[in-house]
């Protein structure tokens, strides 16, 4: 019996927030939606991967799964990353090419159930006119450039003229990510769809 094994390779990429590091493979882990674990705790029974980067590294402090990368959040600036990303590197594709689980389909089902997290950006049928506008926006301007440097940024309100938006992974802490934000999303959504009077962080 032939046994097959898994030929992972990764690389790492440096983002515009310096507390994160993208982790990118040939190998999709999560497709279609993203998951973003800030704590321990969020992850417990639910992501595998991010269980065990958290438990075997106590400099991490945050996991975001995407598609085909990985971005990891380190604590405080006393940690230089060149000292980290190759033990963190070895040990994820270690970890994928071993067939580990990623994450658990079923649990995380029902954290996007719970807390409608599934995919933010994807429109609905109880949305308004605004919204759908606002959603396909995101997902074909915003979205694409902000994978590309290891993050999300994510629907959620939009009320009286306010949109807020969840951030996550790179995003998430990210000194220019407000920048990012107003100059960037607020002007272009803000001409495009007149209706959004602002655009606002989510307040975690």
């Amino acid at each position: 019996m032939n046994t097959v094994t898994k030929v992972v390779s990764i690389y790492t990429e440096a983002t515009p927030n310096p507390a994160t590091m993208k982790f990118v493979l040939n190998y999709m882990l999560l497709p279609q939606n993203s998951a973003d674990f800030p704590t321990p705790e969020s992850a417990k029974g639910i992501a595998p991967l991010a269980e065990a980067l958290f438990d075997n590294f106590d400099y991490v402090s945050g996991v975001f799964i995407m598609n085909n990368f990985v971005t990891v959040t380190k604590k405080g600036d006393e940690i230089d990353w060149f000292d980290i990303v190759a033990p963190l590197r070895d040990f994820i594709r270690n970890y994928v090419s071993g067939g580990g689980e990623i994450v658990n389909a079923t649990a995380l089902q029902t954290k996007f159930s719970a807390d409608s997290d599934a995919n933010p950006n994807a429109i609905t049928d109880d949305d308004t006119e605004v919204v759908k506008k606002i959603k396909d926006l995101l997902v074909k301007y915003v979205q694409p450039a902000v994978e590309m440097d290891g993050g999300a940024i994510v629907f959620r309100s939009f009320t009286n003229g306010v949109l807020t938006l969840g951030m996550q992974g790179s995003c998430s802490g990210c000194p220019s990510s407000t920048i990012t934000l107003k100059a960037g999303i607020e002007g272009m959504l803000k001409r495009m769809i007149p209706d959004v009077k602002s655009v606002e962080a989510e307040m975690l």
